[in-house]
């Protein structure tokens, strides 16, 4: 039987996500199942110490495995912003369109687009952490293209692709994306454990 895992995000997008690409390992769970209504902190100075963070704070309250997701866009031209704040680069509460919209804004006139997507994944199981990075490189383009995905979808274009992801089904997405570069980790990490354990 499939064991289950509680993924440590409250946006439903993540979510969503990340449970097409875990099915087939596990009984994915939201943070709805545990009834939690508190905002998960994010505090740290980098996306690892997010992703840690995060995974601690739902393996102390409740002592379960859980997997934990922080995911920044780093622009080349702008020192890497906005980096860790992504998910809250125009200010509180979060808004994602607030934030593609400074975003654009901060580019405008500069020739330099090139960005990257990273997603660090924290895994608790058993009393350790593990982390898994993946990242997909591309450039921000001029305007918004397409009405799938969240956050800065619509403005990222991955590289050697001519679709941002916002124009590409989840499906599509999650055979280049940053998230899904870690998860492979992830799982191959995952089915190595199970392999050790079968011996």
């Amino acid at each position: 039987m499939r064991p289950i895992l509680y993924l440590a995000t409250q946006n439903k997008h993540k979510v969503e996500e990340l449970s097409s690409l875990l099915q087939d390992h596990f009984i994915v769970r939201d943070l709805s199942t545990l009834a939690i209504t508190e905002e998960i902190p994010e505090t740290g100075a980098t996306l690892v110490e997010n992703s840690l963070q995060k995974a601690r704070f739902i393996a102390e309250k409740f002592q379960v495995s859980c997997l934990a997701d922080d995911s920044g866009l780093e622009v080349e031209a702008l020192a890497g912003a906005p980096g860790v704040n992504s998910a809250r680069y125009a200010g509180e509460p979060k808004n994602d369109q607030a934030n593609l919209e400074l975003l654009l804004k901060n580019l405008v006139g500069i020739a330099n687009r090139r960005a990257r997507f990273v997603t660090v994944l924290t895994y608790f199981h058993d009393g350790a952490f593990h982390s898994f990075e993946g990242e997909i490189q591309g450039e921000i383009v001029e305007a918004p293209r397409g009405s799938q995905g969240f956050g800065y979808d619509p403005i990222f274009k991955p590289e050697n692709q001519d679709r941002t992801f916002a124009e590409m089904t989840l499906s599509e997405k999650n055979q280049i994306a940053h998230r899904a570069r870690a998860l492979e980790k992830f799982i191959n990490f995952i089915d190595e454990i199970q392999k050790c354990a079968d011996e």
